[in-house]
């Protein structure tokens, strides 16, 4: 089994929204505008951040990039910002995610494609990782999970 590497964060800053972080990725040095309000919301625990937009503002890259932290002890894993971002993005389900999908159900590339409705071509263009997965194209795959 392929090692996982988790995502690091190399930079963060506030997004000009509220509730938002604007974060840089070790990586690829790419930079994700995140929207963290619903986040923020359901948990008490973030109850300060949502009380005070100054101390929101004060987010930093935590120690070794695993997380963004504010005053307080309060602080967000990398990992579940980098899942946060991947959704916002439509990104909701990566290629490996899909192809162990299709494995455990004894699919087919052509019996996927005739669960999903696309074509046995789109399949493994998603498995192989060369175009995104619609998010309509996870919701159905996590429908025939329930079924």
């Amino acid at each position: 089994m392929p090692k996982k590497i988790l995502p690091r964060i190399a930079a963060v800053e506030a997004g000009n929204k509220p509730m938002t972080l604007r974060v840089r990725w070790q990586r690829s040095g790419e930079d994700t505008l995140i929207d963290v309000s619903d986040m923020i919301g359901a948990f008490r625990v973030f109850e300060p951040l949502r009380r005070d937009s100054a101390l929101f503002r004060q987010a930093q890259v935590g120690e070794y990039g695993t997380d963004i932290v504010w005053p307080g002890d309060i602080d967000m894993a990398a990992d579940t910002l980098w899942r946060l971002a991947q959704q916002q993005q439509g990104v909701t389900l990566s290629a490996e995610a899909f192809r162990h999908w299709r494995e455990r159900h004894e699919f087919t590339l052509d019996t996927a494609a005739e669960a999903l409705g696309i074509s046995r071509r789109m399949v493994a263009y998603y498995e192989e990782g060369k175009k995104p997965i619609p998010r309509v194209v996870a919701l159905a795959t996590r429908g025939i999970e329930l079924t």
